[in-house]
């Protein structure tokens, strides 16, 4: 008897190949999936935009001179008592503080003086007691009529100078004394060492230099000015600028300007304070001293291609370089030329401007900041 099919025999093939088309379904449905998430990543990437920083600047005419970072105060330091340099402590560049020692002089000298003002004393407070002794001799001896009041007078006379004799001793010791600290060269300030004159084994004179220190403190800018530019030096704003940063602007002001010019240059040397230096201003570095006349309007040089306007007027996007987050920024211009803008207010001194492809952005965008077109 021949077995029939089972209902499963049947349906077998008919469900592989359901499965087959599940799996499919599935796959591209994941494929899908896929690509659509690939597409939001890119759309949601940040876009990187080309800025320049905001920089004001003058819009008059302007000098400019060439000048030397230094220190408000720069000292000059020496030993008050002559001697043979026994050893040099700080080096040039060494940053050093008030009272720190920097260099020794041989005591052997200055601790005989001081040993020899201490015996004059021992021998001055010697001959004072002996003529007061013989003082209070005499006296006894001449109310009973033993000596004479010119004998009294004469001993009277001898203990003054025993005791005169005694004060100088006593400041001879002090000034020994003092001279033997002296032999310490102590810095007078905070500072930096500027240059170290002499070395170990060097016999010097009372005064003078052995170290020159610059206080720590306010730096300024010295620039040689033209008897031409004195007045408009005196009336005019200054600010500077470093050769190492040109991108940062230090405000400036003039402090000193020398009465007599140079013999040899008939240039006036002008200090400028400097109030907002950093410890990024070295002394000795290379600044540009910038002169503007006085009430000069102040703008910030931008491309063209950075306006951005809607019919609202001028205005700018404004980056967070952290963030990348944009802000549309009205903004006042001044003037025009070929390929630059003149703003003078609506963003502020330091901040980051889109310059390229304004047109493209919207408030809501975020973006990677880029300082050149290849980065």
């Amino acid at each position: 008897m021949t077995a029939l099919p089972g209902p499963s025999s049947h349906l077998r093939p008919v469900r592989l190949s359901a499965m087959l088309g599940l799996t499919g379904l599935a796959a591209l449905m994941l494929g899908g999936c896929g690509e659509g998430s690939a597409q939001k990543t890119e759309a949601t990437a940040a876009r990187p935009v080309l800025v320049e920083l905001v920089r004001y600047s003058p819009l008059a005419s302007t000098h400019t001179f060439v000048a030397t970072v230094k220190p408000r105060v720069e000292a000059d330091l020496g030993f008050r008592v002559a001697g043979k340099v026994l050893k040099r402590t700080v080096d040039t560049g060494a940053a050093v503080k008030a009272g720190d020692v920097l260099a020794l002089l041989d005591e052997t000298d200055l601790k005989l003086q001081l040993e020899q003002a201490e015996a004059e004393v021992r021998a001055a407070r010697g001959s004072i007691a002996s003529a007061e002794a013989e003082l209070e001799r005499r006296t006894f001896l001449n109310t009973r009529g033993y000596s004479t009041q010119a004998g009294l007078d004469q001993q009277r006379t001898a203990v003054d100078e025993a005791r005169g004799r005694l004060t100088k001793g006593e400041r001879a010791i002090q000034l020994s004394q003092n001279a033997l600290s002296y032999s310490r060269l102590l810095a007078d300030a905070d500072g930096v060492v500027t240059a170290a004159l002499v070395e170990p084994g060097q016999v010097v004179a009372a005064g003078q230099t052995a170290m020159r220190v610059a206080h720590t403190g306010e730096r300024e800018a010295l620039a040689a000015v033209p008897e031409v530019l004195v007045d408009r030096v005196r009336a005019g704003t200054a600010s500077v600028t470093l050769w190492s940063n040109p991108g940062r602007i230090y405000t400036a002001a003039l402090r000193e300007l020398s009465p007599a010019a140079d013999a040899a240059t008939r240039t006036y040397a002008a200090r400028f304070s400097l109030p907002d230096a950093g410890p990024e201003m070295a002394l000795g570095m290379t600044a540009t001293v910038t002169i503007a006349a006085p009430g000069a309007a102040r703008a910030a040089k931008l491309p063209l291609s950075a306006l951005f306007s809607q019919g609202a007027g001028p205005a700018l996007w404004v980056v967070d370089p952290a963030s990348g987050a944009l802000t549309l920024k009205p903004v006042e211009v001044a003037k025009y030329d070929g390929t630059s803008v003149y703003v003078t207010g609506g963003v502020s001194e330091g901040e980051s401007v889109v310059t390229l492809g304004v047109q493209k952005l919207d408030a809501g965008q975020r973006v990677r900041v880029v300082t050149t077109l290849g980065s």
